[in-house]
């Protein structure tokens, strides 16, 4: 059988530095943008869903359901083509931060619906009971603890984002996958490139995870 004859001395910090890094910086700059505009567009988007109002509620659900039923790449894809006729050119970093941050917004929104809901009404009715406003009663008592509530499940679906960053690839921006298939390329080592990027997927994404799981467990004994 052949061997991989592989060779990781090429990667040195230098290497990592001049390909990587710039690449490494846009993928956690994507997904801290989309994580917190797609979070707040997401509480928005809960609240009017969960509204008795047909006029909010209606095209929150119809946002909502259509980015949750295509795939990210295409929605990716469609941005970056159709909306430039529209609003002029736009490169493929700034078309992905726009389109992550929409496309999370749909996700997000029902992370936070769900911890909207696990509020008990008993708090509600009591924060209008001592003359609190709908919107006051939403700051101060419910959306804190729905925010509590569903932190770990938001973070773990900051972790997909995060993963799902690679994405780009699809309109030219430079992320972190992009940095090791450049560096890859310049040094004709793309297995170990491609083998080295999984394993910082795995060890970023698998370390978040953990950190998430402690989390959880001091929320739960908090209750």
């Amino acid at each position: 059988m052949n061997s991989l004859n592989l060779d990781f001395s090429f990667l040195t910090g230098q290497v990592i530095y001049d390909f990587v890094a710039k690449g490494f910086l846009f993928s956690i700059k994507l997904t801290l943008v989309a994580m917190l505009g797609g979070i707040l567009l997401g509480t928005v988007l809960a609240m009017m869903r969960l509204s008795s109002t047909a006029w909010l509620s209606r095209p929150a659900a119809f946002y909502v359901d259509t980015l949750r039923s295509i795939p990210l790449v295409m929605v990716i894809l469609w941005f970056f083509l159709l909306i430039p006729k529209l609003l002029g050119p736009l490169g493929g970093e700034t078309s992905a931060l726009i389109t992550f941050t929409l496309f999370e917004a749909a996700y997000y929104s029902e992370i936070m619906r769900a911890g909207i809901q696990s509020v008990s009404k008993g708090q509600v009715h009591a924060g209008y009971a001592v003359g609190m406003t709908y919107g006051q009663t939403m700051q101060l008592i419910v959306l804190p603890q729905a925010f509590r509530n569903m932190l770990p499940v938001l973070l773990t679906q900051t972790i997909i984002l995060f993963q799902d960053t690679s994405l780009v690839y699809a309109v030219g921006a430079y992320d972190l996958l992009k940095g090791f298939e450049v560096a890859g390329k310049n040094f004709n080592r793309p297995v170990e490139t491609y083998l080295v990027a999984a394993v910082v997927y795995f060890v970023i994404c698998f370390g978040l995870s953990m950190m998430v799981r402690r989390l959880q467990k001091k929320i739960q004994i908090i209750r």
